[in-house]
């Protein structure tokens, strides 16, 4: 006796096509879904990680001058009870530079900017300078902003508490950005702010690269 099929598995062409379309759309939607729910886990969002990132350092100095100059301003730092640090003392008890920008010589990009700072917070009065070295665009004055910014603790979040232009109009020039005192908890001390001229380069810490006019 012959058998008979069941006609509700196979299509008219006598087949098992349509089932079997049906089960690979069904896995592969279950594999996009998957793919779309994982997707947050494997490449969060770009400001989530910029978020994350914590500057170093506890009080920050930086300076910036106008990135189409080839010009090289140094920047020099003293902390309380420590020996100055720029180029050619690059590190001290408290402070360090980070790098030694000479304009466009030596650098992959055209960016100029330095930036210095320490380890921990020492009451007391802080000195900023910056100090023309070079200027091979030739061109005067040279504007150089110059910010200080503050991290009172691991916890705290890095906060800019002040922030200056100064114009160079001389190669070999020194000049005083600000001064400042802070307390033992790290606060700034509003009225410790001035600018009255301390020299921090001298010219035996400068003979580091070579001859200079001052």
């Amino acid at each position: 006796m012959s058998r008979m099929r069941n006609d509700r598995w196979f299509d008219n062409d006598g087949g098992t096509g349509m089932l079997m379309r049906d089960m690979i759309t069904l896995a592969l939607l279950g594999f996009v879904a998957m793919v779309i729910l994982l997707l947050p886990h494997i490449n969060p969002p770009a400001k989530q990680a910029k978020d994350d990132i914590v500057p170093p350092g506890n009080v920050i100095v930086e300076i910036t001058w106008p990135d189409s100059l080839d010009i090289d301003v140094d920047l020099w730092v003293e902390a309380p009870g420590d020996v100055p640090v720029g180029y050619s003392n690059q590190g001290g008890v408290l402070f360090n530079l980070l790098r030694d920008d000479l304009g466009h010589q030596g650098d992959a990009t055209n960016i100029n900017y330095e930036t210095a700072y320490t380890r921990g917070i020492v009451p007391g009065e802080y000195t900023v300078n910056v100090h023309l070295f070079r200027n091979g665009a030739n061109t005067y004055p040279v504007p150089v902003i110059v910010v200080l910014s503050l991290k009172s603790s691991k916890e705290a979040r890095t906060k800019q508490i002040l922030k200056t232009t100064v114009e160079l109009h001389e190669t070999g020039e020194e000049i005083t950005a600000f001064r400042f005192s802070l307390t033992p908890e790290g606060t700034l001390i509003d009225s410790s702010v001035h600018s009255l001229t301390k020299k921090l380069r001298s010219p035996m810490m400068g003979n580091s690269r070579g001859d200079e006019p001052n």
